[in-house]
């Protein structure tokens, strides 16, 4: 393997790819993937040389975490996604995160996508099989650590490692079965949404034009996440299901991924009442990136500055140590992955069909580039290190503090 390297902000790698353990198409079938870096220009957020010093000086000496990506690779055939997903193999980009200056990312997977036994993604056997699966790739190599418990998040920074949070965007996959969320535990999942855009046993996805609110069994589950020490989500739960959830559990609430629905009107954001419900009971925010999403009528074509408008309104409206930051990037072509999954995710349904469309969000085109122009950004306009450390870290820790097992 090539020697250990570690510069400024970069992480100890020794060349590891995924899954190098095991023999292309003898043990798995291979694809060709997409490019991990250089898929697309890359883009820097100008600064001063004095300010680039300042934004490499933060990401070195504070921690940074992500609150949602997909670190997955994919397919550069996109005809190919699903045939490359039956195989329920993801690959992780090791060698980009090296580079991103992050410490902590909640992986969030692909369990929408998980279609070993089903196109409709989320059956338990194939969540299970793809959390199996990309946790073995994880133990062969050194870079990345499962996380656990609160003290492997500053040990990765310490010791030049990225902590991975297991994270899924619903429980869809429990069904009606209680223990599983202790099956999900057992095996590092520490943060749940409630449910994706769809409806299912605990309570109304944001697509369905009825919301019902928590279910009865949605509240029991919210409670054993907080005794099992899950952190809640409900980032896609409907606006009644979000408040219900919210007032239900005895612990903070995460909208980890989402934007505001002041700055742009799509079900995918939130509306002010969710977002201050959120900040009352401790919870924070994080502002996504993914395409499409977090546009504003200001910045129609969406780019940085419309996802730091987002970011800027919800921490105008609940204080800055209520916001944070949740990308959902991933490596690959996301507008294509969309187009191609559009009705498998239910992804044009939350978003608005006369918005200017783009081939990616430059500046936020995957996990490896996106922390360091949000900083960037936030040392060119003036925020103190103080402000800038809450909301790259600091106010996620905080809430992790309060709602993981001790």
């Amino acid at each position: 393997m090539a020697e250990l390297i570690q510069k400024g902000n970069q992480k100890v790698y020794d060349g590891y790819k995924s899954f190098q353990y095991l023999e292309a198409d003898v043990d798995y079938k291979s694809y060709n993937l997409a490019k991990e870096v250089g898929r697309v220009p890359s883009f820097s957020y100008p600064v001063t040389d004095e300010q680039e010093n300042e934004v490499q000086t933060i990401l070195e000496e504070d921690l940074m975490i992500s609150m949602h990506e997909h670190t997955f690779i994919a397919p550069e055939d996109l005809s190919q996604f699903y045939e490359f997903r039956r195989q329920g193999r993801d690959f992780t980009a090791f060698e980009a995160l090296s580079h991103s200056g992050l410490d902590v990312i909640f992986e969030n997977f692909m369990d929408g996508t998980a279609m070993i036994t089903s196109l409709a993604g989320w059956k338990w056997s194939d969540v299970i099989h793809d959390l199996g699966i990309r946790f073995s790739d994880i133990a062969h190599q050194d870079m990345v650590i499962k996380a656990e418990r609160i003290e492997d998040l500053s040990r990765a920074k310490q010791e030049g490692k990225i902590a991975f949070v297991g994270a899924l965007e619903s429980a869809s996959m429990i069904e009606n079965e209680l223990d599983r969320l202790d099956v999900l535990y057992g095996f590092g999942i520490r943060t749940m949404g409630v449910c994706y855009s769809e409806s299912n046993m605990l309570g109304s996805g944001l697509r369905e034009p009825n919301d019902a609110g928590l279910s009865v069994f949605g509240k029991q589950a919210v409670e054993r996440m907080n005794k099992l020490g899950i952190t809640v989500d409900v980032s896609h739960a409907g606006d009644q299901t979000a408040l219900d959830t919210i007032e239900t559990s005895t612990k903070p609430v995460t909208i980890n991924h989402a934007g505001a629905r002041g700055v742009w009107d799509t079900k995918r954001m939130k509306p002010d009442s969710v977002i201050r419900a959120c900040a009352e009971k401790g919870g924070v925010i994080g502002i996504e990136a993914a395409p499409h999403s977090t546009v504003s009528e200001n910045h129609p074509h969406h780019n940085i500055d419309s996802f730091m408008e987002h970011f800027e309104y919800t921490a105008n409206l609940v204080g800055i140590e209520h916001v944070a930051f949740g990308p959902d990037t991933l490596f690959g072509d996301h507008v294509g992955l969309h187009d191609t999954l559009a009705g498998q995710l239910s992804i044009k349904s939350a978003q608005k069909s006369s918005m200017e469309r783009v081939d990616y969000v430059k500046g936020l085109e995957n996990p490896a580039e996106c922390f360091p122009n949000i900083v960037r950004w936030l040392v060119a306009k003036g925020y103190s290190r103080e402000d800038i450390r809450k909301v790259t870290g600091g106010n996620i820790l905080r809430v992790l503090k309060e709602t993981w097992a001790k």
